[in-house]
């Protein structure tokens, strides 16, 4: 008989790579979507089922949850922009903690505690301006804006259900992962569309912020394999999903053009730094004080090891092809 999972956020990045994954498990998904996705070939498929609801709903949630009794519950539905969060910290909240309860308290409602489940994605972001080089398990969380703040309330309750109410309830705590399903509000897919348009002559310049901010990226579709995997051990627990690499907005970039054949020279430092086509001269990036956050975390950087050592998940795409793949997908080509 074939398992029932449940992804809220069905529609967002790791949503879109986690359907796939699941389905050809043989899982039957139900997804909660703010608006169901018109019919393509892309979602037209058997074994899926789209739900019109949010996690501000929690009539709507228990009522499902009472329908379809899930075996696996995914949460990763969030305001997940960090410059949102600051412009919009009640609905990042409501959503990213407050709908964490929900959904852990229609599990307990019902009794659900034995069959039901439960993955909440959380962020390397809650890590903040902690001053370990690289965050593990049992690193101090010091958040550094609005979003980060709502996923730790949003960590702690998982944690607490799962102590006192037997709910197989863990963590996946995700450090950035990217893909071509990223949305152009995050920086990594600003940079690969806007260089694909330079690239074809449609756009001038690169906008950018803090070229130094640090990151470690990986990629979306090896992070919901760590998801399903989280869920399949014989007891629950917290893990870092990360590469355990860092890798600057500059990096990024440079990466990025060397890839439509681009070589960037860069000139000047902080607001006044500007990125040259070193094969003619012409500024392709410039930085704007208006894309830099309020408060900047510290170097991210995330320690795989417990996820490694108990379960055998590992990043399997490299940070070059990362970047690859997605200037690919906007330029048009195949990156298969």
């Amino acid at each position: 008989m074939s398992k029932v999972a449940l992804i809220t956020g069905i529609n967002g990045q790791d949503g879109k790579y986690l359907l796939q994954f699941l389905l050809d498990k043989g899982y039957i998904v139900h997804g909660f979507a703010r608006k169901k996705p018109a019919l393509t070939s892309e979602n037209e498929q058997q074994n899926v089922f789209y739900h019109e609801n949010d996690l501000s709903d929690f009539s709507s949630v228990l009522s499902l949850f009472q329908e379809i009794a899930p075996d696996e519950v995914y949460n990763l539905a969030a305001q997940s922009n960090v410059k949102t969060s600051f412009e919009r910290p009640e609905y990042t909240s409501n959503i990213n903690s407050l709908g964490t309860l929900r959904l852990l308290e229609a599990i307990r409602i019902l009794g659900l505690q034995e069959k039901t489940r439960f993955f909440q994605a959380s962020s390397g972001e809650i890590f903040g301006k902690t001053t370990e080089l690289q965050r593990t398990e049992e690193t101090p969380f010091y958040p550094c804006n609005p979003y980060a703040v709502s996923k730790i309330y949003a960590h702690w309750i998982n944690i607490n259900y799962r102590e006192s109410y037997g709910i197989f309830a863990c963590n996946g705590v995700l450090f950035n992962h990217e893909s071509p399903h990223r949305p152009e509000s995050f920086v990594t897919r600003k940079i690969t569309a806007s260089v694909a348009r330079i690239k074809k002559g449609l756009q001038e310049e690169l906008i950018l912020g803090n070229l130094d901010s640090k990151r470690d990226w990986g990629f979306a579709g090896d992070y919901v394999k760590g998801m399903w995997m989280t869920l399949q051990q014989n007891e629950p627990d917290d893990y870092i999903f990360a590469t355990g690499q860092a890798h600057t907005v500059r990096d990024f970039v440079n990466f990025a053009f060397k890839e439509v054949g681009i070589k960037i020279k860069w000139e000047g430092k902080g607001p006044s730094e500007i990125g040259k086509d070193a094969s003619c001269g012409r500024i392709v990036v410039r930085v704007s004080p208006d894309f830099y956050r309020p408060v900047e975390s510290s170097i991210s950087v995330g320690s795989p090891a417990k996820a490694y050592n108990k379960m055998g998940w590992e990043p399997e795409t490299s940070f070059e092809e990362l970047v690859r793949m997605m200037v690919r997908n906007d330029m048009g080509l195949s990156y298969k």
